[in-house]
Order: C-alpha cells, then sequence, then structure tokens
C-alpha cells in the first residue's frame, strides 16, 4: 500500500470533521427565523425581542471569530476547534430548554461563541493538513464550503420540517448528537502542527475589536427601531468608530498583534476581504427579505416557503463541488469572475419578483445565485490562505469570515430597515437590494480582473 493510500483516510475524515462543524454553524445562522413566529407565541415577545434572538448568535460569531483565530494560530487548531463544538453543543442544549427570551438570547451568545471558535480553527485544521497538497487543498475547502453554504441554504427547509414533526425547541436539540460526533471524530484526526513561537495574547486589541464591532453593529441593528437622533445610536457609532480607530493605532505599535496590519499589505487580500463582503451582506439581506416576500407577499406557509430555497441549495452543492477542479485548473481569478457574473444575473433575474411572481420565475435566480456564491467562495477561500503563511493561516481566515459574519449581520439590519412597512416596502426592498448588489458586483469583478493573480 502507498503513502497515498494511506493518507486517504486521514484526509477524508478531516473534510468530514471540519465540514460538520461548518454545517452546524451555519445551519443555525438561518434556521431559528423560519421558527421566529413559534417563538414568539411560546414567549409572547415583540420583534424586537426576537431581532435579538437572531443577531445574538450573529454578532457574537463575528465578533469572536478574529480573537478565537488568533488563539488557533497561538494554541494549536485542533485543541480550540474541539472546545468551540463542545461550547456549541453544550449552548444548543440550552437553547432547546430555555425557559425565558433572554435565556434563549444568552444561550444564542454562547452558540455564536463556540461557532466563533470552531469555523477559523477547522479552516486552520484544512490548510495544515493538505498544505503540501495545493490541488488537494482547493478540492477539500471546494467539499467544506459546499456543506456549509448547503447548510445555511437548507436552514429555513430543515427548520420547517422539525417544527412540522415536533416543536421549535428541537432545531437546537438537534446540534448536540452531531457536535458529539465530531469531538469523538477529532481524536482520529492526524496530528496537527504544535505551535513553537511564544507569543502573548493581546488584550488590549482583543478589547477594542470587540467594543468597536459590537457597537457598530448593534447601532445598525437598533437604527430602524430608535432613528438616528436617538443618543444610543449616534453615541455607539461614534464610540464604535473611536475604538476601532484605537484597535487599528494598538495593531500597529504591538509586537504581538492579534490582526497583523501586514496582512493588508497584499492587494489581492484586501481584493477578496471585498468580495466576502459583497456575497454576504446581498445574500443574507435579500435571503431575509425574500422570506418576508414569500410569506407576507405571496402568502406561502413555512414549511412552503423553505422548501422555495431548494434551487438555492441546489446550486450551491453543485458549484463547491465542482470548483475543486476548476481551481485546479484555471486559479483562482477565473472562477471568482464566473461566480460573481452568475451572481450578478441572479440578482438581475429577481427583479421579476411581483405580486404574482411564480415559484419557476424565482426558482431561476436562486440558483444563479447559489451557483455564482458556491464557485466564488472556494476559490476566495484558497486565495485568503494562500496569500498568508500557514502559521497565520487561522488569523487569515478568521478576518475573512469576520468580514462576511458582520457584512450579513448589516444586510440584514439594511434591508430590514427599509422594509419595517411590511407590504409593498417588502418589494421596494427587494428592488434597492438587486440594484445594489449588481452594482457592487460589477466593482468587484473590476478589481478581481486588476489585482488578483491567476494562479492560487
Amino acid at each position: 500500500m502507498s503513502l497515498n493510500d494511506t493518507q486517504k483516510p486521514v484526509y477524508g475524515l478531516t473534510i468530514i470533521v471540519t465540514s460538520l462543524a461548518f454545517v452546524v454553524a451555519q445551519l443555525d445562522v438561518s434556521i431559528v427565523n423560519i421558527a421566529l413566529p413559534q417563538i414568539a407565541d411560546t414567549f409572547k415577545v415583540d420583534i424586537s425581542v426576537l431581532q435579538w434572538i437572531v443577531d445574538g448568535y450573529t454578532l457574537a460569531f463575528a465578533v469572536l471569530m478574529l480573537s478565537a483565530g488568533n488563539l488557533s494560530d497561538l494554541f494549536g487548531a485542533k485543541h480550540l476547534f474541539q472546545l468551540g463544538m463542545l461550547l456549541f453543543g453544550i449552548a444548543s442544549v440550552a437553547c432547546g430548554f430555555a425557559t425565558s427570551p433572554f435565556s434563549l438570547i444568552a444561550a444564542r451568545v454562547f452558540q455564536g461563541i463556540g461557532a466563533a471558535m470552531m469555523i477559523p480553527s477547522s479552516l486552520a485544521i484544512l490548510n495544515q493538513t493538505f498544505a503540501d497538497i495545493p490541488g488537494r487543498r482547493a478540492k477539500a475547502i471546494g467539499l467544506w464550503t459546499a456543506a456549509g453554504s448547503a447548510a445555511i441554504a437548507a436552514g429555513p427547509i430543515v427548520g420547517g420540517v422539525l417544527i412540522k414533526l415536533s416543536d421549535w425547541r428541537f432545531i437546537f436539540f438537534i446540534n448536540a448528537p452531531l457536535c458529539l460526533a465530531g469531538i469523538l471524530l477529532t481524536f482520529r484526526l492526524k496530528q496537527q502542527r504544535i505551535p513553537t513561537l511564544v507569543k502573548k495574547f493581546d488584550f488590549s486589541g482583543q478589547i477594542t475589536w470587540m467594543l468597536s464591532i459590537t457597537l457598530l453593529i448593534a447601532a445598525v441593528i437598533e437604527w430602524s427601531k430608535l432613528g438616528f437622533t436617538n443618543p444610543l445610536i449616534y453615541g455607539s457609532l461614534l464610540l464604535g468608530v473611536i475604538s476601532f480607530i484605537v484597535f487599528l493605532i494598538l495593531e500597529n505599535r504591538s509586537s504581538y498583534p492579534m490582526l497583523p496590519l501586514n496582512l493588508f499589505n497584499s492587494a489581492s487580500f484586501n481584493v477578496l476581504l471585498m468580495l466576502g463582503a459583497v456575497l454576504n451582506g446581498f445574500y443574507y439581506g435579500t435571503v431575509f427579505i425574500l422570506s418576508l416576500y414569500l410569506q407576507n407577499i405571496l402568502h406561502y406557509p413555512p414549511l412552503t416557503a423553505g422548501l422555495a430555497f431548494l434551487p438555492l441549495t441546489a446550486g450551491f452543492v453543485i458549484s463547491n463541488l465542482l470548483s475543486g477542479n476548476v481551481i485546479n485548473r484555471y486559479g483562482i481569478r477565473i472562477p471568482i469572475m464566473i461566480g460573481l457574473s452568475l451572481f450578478g444575473l441572479g440578482f438581475f433575474g429577481l427583479f421579476t419578483a411581483g405580486l404574482h411572481t411564480s415559484f419557476w420565475q424565482l426558482s431561476v435566480p436562486f440558483l444563479l445565485i447559489s451557483l455564482g456564491m458556491g464557485l466564488s467562495v472556494p476559490a476566495m477561500t484558497n486565495g485568503i490562505l494562500a496569500s498568508v503563511d500557514k502559521t497565520l493561516s487561522g488569523t487569515a481566515s478568521a478576518a475573512l469570515n469576520t468580514v462576511r459574519q458582520a457584512a450579513g449581520a448589516i444586510g440584514v439590519a439594511v434591508f430590514g430597515a427599509i422594509a419595517a412597512h411590511g407590504g409593498m416596502a417588502i418589494l421596494h426592498t427587494i428592488t434597492v437590494s438587486v440594484t445594489a448588489a449588481i452594482v457592487c458586483t460589477i466593482l468587484i469583478i473590476l478589481m478581481s480582473h486588476k489585482y488578483l493573480n491567476k494562479g492560487i
């Protein structure tokens, strides 16, 4: 038996375990949306509390992602990955047993912390395992991305089925056995690189980073309800900006920065971060509005509305599975530009959304959007990992995913604010989101053509 043959089971197990973590983390981004009416009925709460049930997870995810990536590089990806899965599983059970909306929000925050620990460390494990085999790394990341993308697209479908068969609490309970299986399987993974550099944890950077991102995202979330003239809103925005400036100053002066600013010396790294922001911001925001559109305008019941997103799931799976071979043959620039073109065409197709639009008219745009994202995201992730030393892979992947999660939260907040009055405002919001998405996509295509290398 050749060395290649003996390594195949280890490589396959690595992809399965890391993808499982991405599945549970991404599933909980979207699965809760379909259960919000049932949760509101259980706890007798208004929409502002429901918003925090959703955003408590996303905010913790975005705020702590970079810190967790830094810890992954400092103390080892495998150990942080195991701890993250354990915390996520325990928090999921706590969500299921929540006796009040505030205990549910608190448990959702701990879910977000666990997810933030799992995602950068899972990418770091993949990068370290396949570091010397770029072709396999591209395929592995394609499979990892396919699993997460399919999970986030399938969230409303899975949630609708579980609620129909049982109760909303089971959308959280289902995570526990998945996390337990993931933890047990990690003990069979290939031994990871043991960190040898003695580095200090960047506490000042950690505090200012968390403060800045929390204040900025919270202000965007609450803007539509309180208005800009409310001292909490403009005060949070001002303090958030000041905290971010202080964070950059501290990172520039630190001997052991949480976010090495020299990463941003690379034009391709910066373009890939902007690409991640555009994809997630418009996808999260628009899918949120489309969920309202399907149920409030087209009057689909929750399960039917969830099933309407099946083309998104199919598109993600198909393009992610093909992406590895495409990247190996053409590099990262061509799949990103093709993917962005499909993404933009899909959004253009959403101009057909109206009062009496059929499922089939929506299915083609849904499919194109997911095909485009599924082709772009693995190439983007490969580009980010290839642009840094593998000892910084956790930090680099965390920076990318922090930008993506923050952009997603902002997209939901902004488009949700425009659609706040419901009815025709929802249709108007679709038009606004589609127009903005097309303009931003064209700009990123031009920047990708200019700054991205053809190779990995």
